[in-house]
Order: structure tokens, then C-alpha cells, then sequence
């Protein structure tokens, strides 16, 4: 696993200690972008097994402040994945009927079957993020809520699954670039509402919220990964390769046919 992103259990430093941008010494945009489709090429060839074996399942989940690419990342990571296989579920504020139930109620039926890979556009993480920032809801039932979520997480785990976070990191100068971006440009003014920029106010608190989210949440089997976000082709990168990875060690394999298929042809 790509190590130097990933959050293990400890206590967290803070999001204004870690990079929003491409290391300087790292890889070129364009050597990024072949392994980029290298790697995406791979993933097409391991998603195809995974769906065939039918036995071990991928839940990705991807938070970030508003504008932060988990739209873009999505198309452009899982771009050429079977339709067949791949899921993406998005978590909004609740309605009123999912309100009536526990907060996990709503996420639970779109968790990966057999042979799946599900992606979350956020996810349960909002039912701890938003109450915390805009006092919805008791530090007593919030902290709860991060076991909860612990628990939940293990358990897809113990029924082979696995689990990948990713926290898109960027910086507020690059949140008011694109935000301002789809205030130029009609065809991207459907994503802008005036909530966009309320929570902008609250930057620094969303800060805290995520930074006390991942000190509970990251767990030895479930870390997350802080991906530097700014530069959108090293973010996509750094992220196919983790998921990559994560592939590898699933190891899928196509099964066998329960037929004896030799000196069979087709005439």
C-alpha cells in the first residue's frame, strides 16, 4: 500500500500540516499520466475477475469539502470498469423517511455484494461531519455514531469485503478557484447553491470535524488515506494505485468451469 497517505490509528496531526499539492521532487504530469492509464488498464482486467470469481466484494468511499473532485475522480478513475460491476451510490442530507431510522439504515443496502465494487460520493461520514459542524445533534451521540461506524465497516470486512477511504485535500485558494469556476461557466452553474458558500465560512470548523473524524475512524484495517488534491492528475494517480493495490491483494481469479470442455468445438 502506498504508505505515505495513509492516516493508521494514532493521534492525527491536523489537515494544515499535510500537503494540498504535488511534491516538487515527485513524478512529471506526463510519466504520471502513462502509469495513470497503465494502471487504469490493469484495474479493468482485475474488475473483470473479481465480478467472475463472485466471492470478495470493494467498498471505496470518497469525502471532501465542496469542490473538492470526488465527481471527477470517480469518472475519471473508474472510466472503462465494467458498468455491470462497479456501483456508485451518493449520500445527500437525509429525507424525512430515513430520518425515522438509524443512520446507517440508508447506507447498509448499498454496501458491495459478491463480485462488486461499490464507491460512495460521501457517505455515512456526513451523518458525523455535518451535526458536529452545525451542532445538529449531542458530542455524546456523535462519538457513538464513530463506533458505530467502526463496527459497521468491520463487519462488511468480516464478510470479505474490503474497505478504502479517501479524504481529497484541498486547499481553501483552490476551493475558491473552482467554486468561482462554476460561477463562470453556465454549464457548470446546475453544481453551484448558496449553502456553498456558507460552509466555505465554516472552513476551519470542517477542518476540525475531519480531523477529529479521522483520529476515530481510522482503524488499522480501515485506514484513510489524505490524498493531496490541488494537482487533479497527481490525485488521480496516487489513488488508481492505491486501489490497485488493494486489487492485487484481493487477488481475484477466474473460476474454473464445472464442465470437462476438452476436445470440445464449436461447429
Amino acid at each position: 500500500m502506498t504508505n505515505e497517505f495513509i492516516h493508521a490509528p494514532a493521534e492525527f496531526p491536523g489537515l494544515d500540516k499535510i500537503s494540498t499539492t504535488a511534491p516538487s521532487d515527485g513524478i512529471e504530469r506526463s510519466a504520471a499520466k502513462r502509469e495513470f492509464q497503465g494502471l487504469r488498464e490493469e484495474l479493468v482486467d482485475l474488475q473483470r475477475a473479481l465480478f467472475a470469481e463472485n466471492k470478495q466484494s470493494l467498498l471505496i468511499v470518497f469525502q471532501a469539502l465542496d469542490c473538492g473532485g470526488k465527481d471527477g475522480t470517480i469518472r475519471k478513475v473508474f472510466q472503462g470498469l465494467n458498468p455491470q460491476g462497479v456501483r456508485v451510490a451518493s449520500f445527500k442530507r437525509p429525507t424525512e423517511t430515513e430520518l425515522e431510522h438509524d443512520f446507517l439504515w440508508r447506507i447498509h443496502p448499498h454496501a458491495p455484494g459478491r463480485g462488486m465494487i461499490s464507491v460512495f460520493n460521501r457517505s455515512h461520514y456526513e451523518d458525523v461531519l455535518v451535526p458536529l459542524v452545525e451542532n445538529l445533534a449531542p458530542r455524546e451521540l456523535i462519538e457513538k455514531r464513530y463506533r458505530h461506524i467502526n463496527d459497521f465497516e468491520q463487519c462488511l470486512m468480516d464478510h470479505g469485503t474490503t474497505v478504502l477511504k479517501f479524504f481529497l485535500n484541498i486547499s481553501k485558494d483552490e476551493q475558491a478557484q473552482r467554486l468561482q469556476d462554476r460561477l463562470n461557466r453556465p454549464e457548470k452553474r446546475w453544481k453551484f447553491e448558496p449553502q456553498d458558500l456558507e460552509k466555505r465560512a465554516d472552513w476551519d470548523k470542517y477542518m476540525e470535524a475531519f480531523s477529529i473524524l479521522f483520529e476515530a475512524c481510522s482503524t488499522t484495517n480501515a485506514p484513510w488515506h489524505i490524498i493531496p488534491s490541488d494537482d487533479k492528475w497527481y490525485r488521480n494517480l496516487v489513488i488508481t494505485r492505491i486501489i490497485y493495490q488493494a486489487m492485487k491483494q484481493i487477488g481475484p481469479e477466474y473460476p474454473k468451469s464445472q464442465y470437462d470442455l476438452s476436445g470440445l468445438t464449436v461447429e
